[in-house]
């Protein structure tokens, strides 16, 4: 039983340590996002005060735009990913948490088997005593 708790335990630091690359992954292409937003804001004022970067304002746009759904599908994409990862860690935690029962469960049952076999030792060297008056 304890075997099977040490690869529970192993199993459930695993998929943590996956699920947290997962959400760094995610989290990084958000700011890359950001970012590109960030990057059309400024060539936007940068269009308005300047008339020649104006002319490439159009196409910067429409790379920029292609470039933001890009993204997006990679955040979409790691969104589900996170999600499979935390339903797989949930899963492992679960199976975690019912060897641990059961471990307590046999444990709580030896333990009574033990204080029954003590009790019956006590009574029988009792009985003999008794008997030996």
């Amino acid at each position: 039983m304890k075997s099977l708790i040490r690869i529970s335990n192993h199993e459930v630091e695993t998929l943590q340590k996956r699920l947290a690359e997962i959400v760094d992954r995610r989290t990084a292409a958000e700011l890359r996002l950001v970012v590109l937003e960030a990057e059309g804001e400024a060539e936007l004022l940068r269009a308005r005060n300047d008339a020649e970067a104006g002319w490439y304002l159009a196409g910067f746009r429409e790379g920029l735009k292609q470039r933001k759904a890009a993204v997006q599908t990679d955040i979409d994409a790691i969104a589900l990913e996170e999600a499979g990862a935390r339903d797989a860690l949930s899963e492992a935690f679960e199976a975690l948490k019912k060897y641990e029962h059961v471990n307590d469960a046999h444990a709580t049952a030896a333990r009574k088997e033990q204080v029954r076999r003590d009790t019956a030792a006590l009574d029988e060297l009792g009985l003999r005593r008794l008997a030996g008056r």
